[in-house]
């Protein structure tokens, strides 16, 4: 199946399907005042959010006026062409660096976002990409599960490990992987992080720390600082890119789980809002799952 078609299928999970939702509001009606209001109900269910919805309505008010009809079979093509400037900005490539150093990778995202096997399947995306020399950092020295978690998950994609015993200082594990990448000339440093701590100001603290103990040891920025999110959480996973994003500036953000009962709008909302690009979006278990985010496809997949 095509990866497009995963994506559909996925979005099909939800239980009431967006673009179903709109094509029977707008069957044999006109736009008007009461249409809108039912399409802003609508995107709002969908977990747009409310400022993301308002200002699509308001560019559908645009369109109308523009184009001087209000004929509502141009609804669909509308809303496409508004929820595809929405997501613009957020459209942005991810690069490698071309210097010869590793392109590091700082992973966050609370507990059973899908952090640990997003990691995963970066590490076998970025190897089939021709990074060959992938290294794992066990971040998360708080959870012994994750630490065993990630070594199976290593192992499985042939990529290197550096851990330290639960308990241990994470910041010691992201500076020993930092260290290893650098002498090893590894392509690619991912390094997971713990997603809860006692209170969420020391997650951010520790968070910090890990990033500073890092840019010491490259002599430079961290390249990229990626949010893990499950897509299925809808607002709450805005909620805490707000939190993370507050602590830690981020760079990109990953979607996960968009084939359970995702209604996708949250990825709208976050790029209005946030302005964060959106990297990659996961809709399965396998690294072929897990995709770079092309914004013209996610809309057709939401929206078809």
């Amino acid at each position: 199946m095509r990866w497009l078609d995963r994506l559909k299928q996925g979005l099909k999970k939800s239980r009431e399907r967006l673009s179903d939702q709109i094509s029977t509001a707008i069957t044999g009606r006109k736009i008007d005042d009461a249409l809108l209001e039912e399409l802003e109900a609508i995107l709002i269910g969908a977990d747009l959010g409310v400022e993301t919805t308002l200002h699509v309505i308001e560019l559908l008010k645009t369109r109308v006026r523009k184009e001087g009809t209000s004929d509502s079979q141009n609804v669909m093509l509308w809303l496409r062409e508004a929820l595809s400037e929405c997501l613009a900005p957020v459209d942005k490539p991810f690069k490698f660096r071309r210097d010869g150093q590793p392109t590091v990778i700082l992973i966050l995202g609370v507990n059973g976002s899908g952090k640990t096997t997003s990691i995963a399947k970066l590490a076998q995306v970025f190897q089939a990409l021709g990074k060959k020399r992938v290294t794992l950092a066990a971040g998360d020295t708080f959870r012994a599960a994750a630490i065993e978690q990630l070594e199976i998950w290593a192992n499985r994609v042939g990529a290197k490990l550096i851990k330290h015993q639960a308990g241990a200082d994470p910041s010691a594990v992201a500076f020993d992987a930092t260290d290893y990448a650098l002498k090893n000339q590894q392509d690619v440093l991912i390094i997971d992080t713990a997603g809860r701590l006692h209170t969420k100001q020391n997650l951010m603290e520790e968070l910090k720390k890990i990033s500073r103990v890092i840019e010491k040891r490259l002599g430079r920025s961290i390249d990229e600082k990626w949010l893990v999110l499950d897509a299925t959480n809808g607002q709450n996973a805005l909620s805490q890119a707000r939190l993370f994003h507050e602590g830690i500036p981020l760079t990109g953000i990953v979607v996960t789980k968009l084939d359970g009962t995702a209604k996708g709008g949250i990825i709208i909302s976050i790029a209005k809002e946030l302005g964060i690009p959106i990297q990659f979006i996961g809709v399965g278990e396998t690294a072929e799952d897990l995709r770079e985010f092309r914004r013209d496809e996610f809309v057709e997949a939401l929206l078809t």
